[in-house]
């Protein structure tokens, strides 16, 4: 006989308790408990320019990536855009988009399915896995907001490129809701046949600072 009911099994009642009880501890108990978990993982595995490796994988996921210079941004993001109106994410730095007119800009709140696209900022990069980590703060949007639109461009700081995932995780508030896009929407699902802007936009450009 197997199970919590065998003999010498956990005790289901105290196994609960100390769920609940965890689950109702003080914000201080769980902070404590957190940092003492051992993390003796190896957490950077890249040593060398982490921009360059973050550039390379996420292209290898179909985003199309550009490096340019602050200077040069505002013209680049202008290119960029296709026919029709596009979201600035509330937050957006006023001069990352000082060359897209006015006219091609959409209120926050339009209808999303209704918009080219949506320009915003990133909480992170990750080098190793070609990810772009968004917590919703400002310059990013709400979530509804980089998943609704077919088009994305993100601008992503050099500044913000973690090595690996233990690194990138360590810059961000956990507490938030994180949004980790690799490339552009996609599945194989379907007859091992990729789909692209199922679950989210189909095109994403990458801006490199």
């Amino acid at each position: 006989m197997t199970g919590p009911d065998a003999p010498g099994g956990p005790d289901p009642a105290t196994a609960r308790d100390d769920i609940l009880g965890r689950l109702g501890a003080p914000d201080d108990s769980v902070a404590e408990a957190y940092g003492a978990i051992r993390r003796e993982y190896l957490r950077r595995h890249s040593e060398g320019d982490v921009r360059a490796l973050f550039a390379e994988r996420v292209a290898h996921y179909r985003a199309v990536v550009h490096t340019v210079t602050e200077a040069r941004l505002p013209g680049a993001l202008a290119a960029a855009l296709r026919p029709g109106a596009y979201v600035l994410a509330p937050g957006l730095p006023a001069a990352w988009a000082a060359a897209i007119p006015p006219d091609r800009r959409a209120a926050d709140g339009a209808e999303l399915d209704a918009v080219a696209g949506v320009v915003t900022g990133c909480a992170a990069a990750i080098a190793e896995t070609g990810t772009i980590v968004l917590d919703h703060g400002a310059g990013q949007g709400r979530r509804a907001l980089t998943l609704v639109p077919d088009h994305h461009l993100v601008v992503v700081p050099a500044d913000r490129i973690a090595a690996d995932v233990p690194e990138a995780l360590a810059r961000l508030d956990v507490t938030r809701p994180l949004t980790f896009v690799s490339g552009p929407s996609a599945t194989s699902d379907i007859e091992l046949t990729r789909v692209e802007g199922v679950h989210g936009p189909r095109s994403l450009e990458v801006f490199v600072l």
